[in-house]
């Protein structure tokens, strides 16, 4: 279980305890992106984790450009591909929960606000069966997302999502494989996308959020 929040790893903890599957509980914790991502990568003991719960927002660990718990998941995947990725979140916006859905596609995703305890054993029982499960603001989100006319390209997104982390337009050429003349004339593209006056990174975050995307 990975979170920034040790009382949410022991209520986690806690309330699968009383899972119907008979099923003892143990856990490995990790509290930001840098321990977890020494734990994916080295697993020194050679654990099989059934289970790998990831919060969405933790701490980056920049050396290694690890700045969500999406990227965890991506090195959960190469690393330990035989253990099911459930994202616990407390972000709602629907383009992020798009963006998990399709390009992490863990098999669960969670709103923390959506579910009680009892759900989350529903959840786990159902995961552990390798059923999909989504959250009822993940869902709709999607839904939502999904029924828009026009939906930015991944590159675009990537953009918006690296400029609301914080990163300046003239240092994304490092977290994206585009040229700096690239990644403006795609700003240009997202400024007519949001309408927006100028394709300054500040209105396009601000934006961005005012949409949902972020």
């Amino acid at each position: 279980m990975i979170d920034d929040h040790p009382s949410m790893i022991e209520g986690y903890k806690s309330i699968l305890a009383f899972n119907d599957l008979n099923a003892e509980i143990e856990v490995d914790a990790a509290y930001n992106c840098e321990s977890a991502y020494h734990l994916i990568i080295e697993n020194k003991s050679k654990k099989h984790y059934d289970f790998v719960f990831i919060d969405l927002s933790l701490p980056p660990y920049e050396e290694e450009q690890i700045y969500s718990g999406k990227e965890l998941a991506h090195l959960v995947k190469l690393y330990m591909p035989s253990s099911k990725i459930v994202i616990l979140t407390s972000h709602a916006e629907s383009f992020l929960l798009y963006e998990i859905h399709k390009y992490v596609n863990p098999i669960g995703i969670l709103v923390k606000s959506d579910f009680t305890a009892d759900e989350l054993l529903l959840a786990f029982s159902k995961m552990n069966a390798n059923e999909f499960y989504r959250s009822k603001t993940v869902q709709q989100s999607i839904k939502d997302f999904l029924a828009t006319n026009f939906v930015l390209d991944e590159l675009n997104r990537q953009i918006i999502t690296l400029l609301a982390q914080g990163i300046k337009t003239k240092n994304l050429p490092n977290h994206i494989n585009l040229t700096l003349s690239a990644i403006n004339k795609r700003k240009a593209q997202i400024r007519v996308f949001f309408n927006l006056d100028d394709s300054s990174d500040e209105n396009i975050i601000n934006a961005a959020k005012k949409r949902g995307f972020i």
